[in-house]
């Protein structure tokens, strides 16, 4: 079950970090190419691949609050990181620092 639950914690994880990379890729690249280059093909592209990482991610997060893979306050923390541009790599600590309370909790 320990190996388990930290393989499903590696899934939450990199959707984490998808989600947020995608995030950064709209908002650093698509919008700044949309507004000052006039291409809005990179926001119709990335968009929706933002869009499909962010849907599943929150379905994740909520998956993993439902069978008590985090807490609810992690759940928030993690939910919250969502919206934040770096927030993903600014919760990717708690990921580091999950295995450790698994395996205090056995």
């Amino acid at each position: 079950m320990f190996d388990k639950q930290l393989y499903r914690l590696r899934h939450l994880r990199l959707a984490s970090l998808t989600e947020g990379i995608t995030l950064l890729l709209l908002l650093l690249v698509a919008v700044p190419l949309k507004w000052l280059a006039d291409w809005p093909l990179a926001v119709s592209i990335i968009g929706p691949l933002h869009g499909f990482s962010f849907i599943i991610y929150g379905a994740m997060v909520l998956w993993a609050l439902l069978w008590r893979r985090v807490t609810l306050v992690e759940a928030v923390q993690l939910g919250a990181a969502s919206f934040i541009p770096f927030g993903a790599f600014m919760v990717d600590s708690l990921f580091r620092r999950k295995p450790q309370l698994v395996s205090l909790s056995k």
